[in-house]
């Protein structure tokens, strides 16, 4: 049987490149290093390394065993941690999943509720657009964009949150930043900054809206990512169009812009799945997920703001 602490050793020097590296990493002398090796490479009856200049490289045997070795480890760090939250009191697990602008704006306070609250509770947090295919691989709560709640999975129930309308975020210096709010077509021959690398429903219900304006953006920079969007905003590539709701923390070389005539509008929701709906976490869970929502209709009414 092999021994799991001289794999994560093995595993250590692949990594490092050298018995010097992984000494270092590990906090152990070279020499306790070298042993190890020699036991595994005995139990083996494999050359699992082979020496190149001042270092040694992984045989193709080794390889293969280090590649074996990353599962063993993942599977056992997953059971240390189980014996950890059983020792702990942690039975209960949370699985939450969310887009990345309520990520930023919204779930550090539900996180903090929650542990607050629950601190035997596990959360499993995963940052997705879409639903997973398998009703067995959806989380217990998530946040999601929906036309209506039609659209609601089976086994789950959908609670509205926010209609979040669109906003074109341009340099601080172009001809729309002084005003309160711009026609859409008016952006037509706009070089625009894409920012959403999924092409998900939030994109398709934008080029819906610019359909019905009678255009189709040209995209003259593709950004995988609000920040990054609003970064080539600042640096005055051109504007990008996003949900209100990513323009929280906007560089100070840019301004927000409400556009009308339509207004493209995403409605966001909290989907539970109806086995833990009326679980004290999932409650708390919503009523923070409420409260931030309230929160942030507050703050555009007070603003002036569409939304």
């Amino acid at each position: 049987m092999l021994d799991v602490h001289r794999l994560r050793v093995f595993r250590s020097v692949v990594a490092s490149g050298s018995v010097a590296g992984a000494a270092v990493n590990l906090g152990y002398t070279p020499s306790a290093i070298s042993q190890h090796l020699s036991a595994l490479q005995r139990e083996t009856g494999l050359t699992l390394l082979a020496k190149e200049g001042r270092g040694l490289r992984p045989t193709a045997a080794g390889l293969a065993l280090a590649a074996e070795a990353d599962g063993v480890l993942a599977r056992l760090g997953a059971a240390e941690t189980l014996v950890t939250d059983l020792r702990e009191g942690r039975t209960g697990t949370l699985s939450i999943a969310y887009f990345a602008s309520v990520g930023a704006a919204w779930l550090p306070g539900v996180v903090r509720v929650l542990i607050e609250d629950f601190p035997g509770l596990r959360l499993d947090l995963e940052l997705r657009d879409d639903v997973a295919e398998l009703p067995d691989d959806r989380p217990d709560l998530q946040v999601l964009v929906m036309q209506s709640q039609d659209q609601t999975p089976r086994g789950f129930v959908a609670h509205h949150l926010l209609d979040d309308s669109y906003v074109a975020v341009v340099p601080a210096s172009h001809r729309f930043a002084g005003k309160e709010e711009v026609e859409l077509a008016e952006l037509g021959d706009e070089p625009w900054v894409d920012n959403d690398f999924a092409r998900g429903w939030c994109r398709r219900n934008l080029l819906d809206a610019c359909a019905a304006a009678g255009f189709s953006p040209t995209f003259h920079v593709e950004a995988h990512d609000y920040p990054t969007a609003l970064a080539f905003v600042e640096a005055g590539i051109g504007p990008t169009v996003l949900p209100e709701l990513g323009t929280l923390s906007l560089p100070p070389g840019t301004v927000a812009v409400r556009l009308v005539r339509p207004t493209p509008v995403r409605s966001l929701h909290a989907v539970v799945a109806e086995p833990v709906a009326d679980t004290p976490p999932i409650r708390a869970a919503l009523d923070a997920l409420r409260a931030a929502a309230g929160r942030e209709r507050a703050r555009r009414e007070s603003a002036g703001s569409v939304a």
